[in-house]
């Protein structure tokens, strides 16, 4: 019976692979061992049962990866995984272990499977994190099926790589840090949890396409907004979708000074960065023009107890208004100040808190997002929502009277207001400024 059962097997095996290898595709498993794979980092098991790749989770090691042999540059990936309950996991792509780099560590972009919400999303394995977290798409957040096989598709193309699971779109990435590298099939660490001991993930028809992508590629994706990582560029997407570049990355062109000093004296731009320097008296800079109703980011950076903000409905050589707060928490003063930590990172300052310490990656280029529809204004850091309020009624007017420096009147008017950044005597860089008017 065993004999019998074991060729039964090995004839699915194969007819299997047979399967997964016409139209151009190629199996990376062929479902009987692991040839074509070698073990990285870490000491958790990885073996074959019954036609699956088993990862099993072991105590006291770190994250173990199953790396292919081969590297791989633009690529359609597919495959199956089910995942015991409890345990995080990840497919890398386009990855790396270099000996100069954390010592081998395995860094790269890495497809999470994570069944607390997660999956499908992109985390930067060992050097930026998340890439295209998945904190407010509940769509792609009910694509895992837990206790069940998931099927997942990775389409790497150029600079994109775009994330399908059980066919709903979970990623939509633009990305040029890496090109190419080895796919790899990671087992977490699970420290000293006892209770996860011995836990799976199981991957099973594991398939590549390398030649000939343009027949097989789907459409655009159109139910997930797309995360643009290369500095200072628009995507097509993004242009389709009417994003605009409010900095070109090279000069001041599109600012000017809101109190007619010498800005460019303290503003210098070099290497894809707008930096204000520390002391330079170049004082604050708003946008040339003004604007209304708008979706607004900006990557930013500040040294070491720095202050900044990204000011919205600015009035001609004013600077008071909603400023979105850029702030070193732990070390600057500010902090402390106001109320219920309405001076810190992210919040709207002096009028309403925000979290944004939990967020932020600090020596690190940041995201901060600005949503405005009317009213109603959002906060974002990181791809989180931080803040939320509403610009008129009752409640603002309490808001806007118990704080210090906010005017109400100098809130925008019917035309919007100018974009101000904000020089408070400290180093803080800004890149990627785009916006995308709502109004239109």
């Amino acid at each position: 019976m065993k004999k019998i059962f074991l060729t039964a097997c090995i004839v699915l095996c194969c007819m299997a692979c047979n399967s997964a290898e016409r139209g151009g595709w190629k199996s990376l498993f062929n479902g009987r061992n692991l040839n074509g794979w070698i073990k990285l980092n870490g000491r958790a098991e990885f073996r074959v049962e019954n036609g699956e790749l088993v990862g099993v989770s072991t105590m006291n090691t770190p994250n173990t990866f199953l790396a292919t042999k081969r590297e791989y540059g633009d690529f359609i990936l597919e495959m199956e995984y089910k995942v015991d309950e409890g345990v995080n996991s990840g497919v890398q792509i386009r990855s790396h272990s270099k000996a100069e780099y954390k010592n081998g560590r395995v860094y790269g972009y890495q497809c999470e499977i994570d069944p607390s919400a997660f999956s499908g999303g992109i985390y930067d394995e060992a050097r930026s994190g998340w890439l295209y977290p998945l904190f407010d798409l509940p769509q792609a957040q009910k694509a895992f099926k837990r206790g069940e096989w998931n099927k997942m598709r990775v389409e790497a193309v150029g600079e994109s790589v775009r994330v399908w699971l059980n066919g709903v779109a979970t990623a939509d990435m633009v990305n040029n840090a890496d090109m190419s590298g080895f796919i790899a099939l990671q087992v977490h660490d699970i420290g000293t949890r006892k209770e996860l001991a011995g836990s799976t993930i199981r991957w099973r028809n594991i398939r590549i396409k390398t030649d000939n992508l343009a027949e097989e590629l789907s459409p655009v994706i159109t139910t997930i907004p797309q995360k643009n990582h290369i500095p200072n560029t628009l995507s097509e997407r993004e242009k389709a979708e009417g994003w605009a570049l409010l900095w070109n990355g090279v000069d001041m062109s599109g600012w000017k000074s809101n109190s007619g000093k010498d800005f460019k004296k303290g503003w210098t731009c070099a290497d894809g960065v707008m930096t204000i320097s520390p002391n330079s008296g170049a004082g604050d800079i708003i946008t040339e023009r003004k604007y209304h109703d708008f979706e607004l980011s900006i990557d930013f950076r500040f040294a070491e107890g720095a202050n900044s903000g990204i000011k919205y409905f600015i009035g001609e050589n004013g600077s008071v208004g909603c400023e979105f707060q850029i702030l070193d928490d732990e070390r600057h003063p500010d902090a402390n100040k106001g109320f219920d930590g309405n001076r810190r990172l992210g919040s709207l300052y002096d009028i309403l808190a925000a979290p944004g310490w939990k967020y932020v990656r600090k020596k690190d280029w940041n995201t901060a997002r600005i949503v405005v529809r009317g009213a109603n204004v959002e906060h974002w850091l990181n791809g989180v929502k931080i803040l939320s309020y509403t610009k008129e009624g009752k409640e603002w007017e309490q808001l806007i009277a118990r704080s210090k420096f906010a005017k109400v009147n100098n809130f925008a008017g019917g035309d919007g207001g100018h974009i101000l950044l904000q020089d408070h005597n400290d180093k803080v860089q800004y890149r990627n400024l785009k916006i995308r008017e709502l109004n239109k």
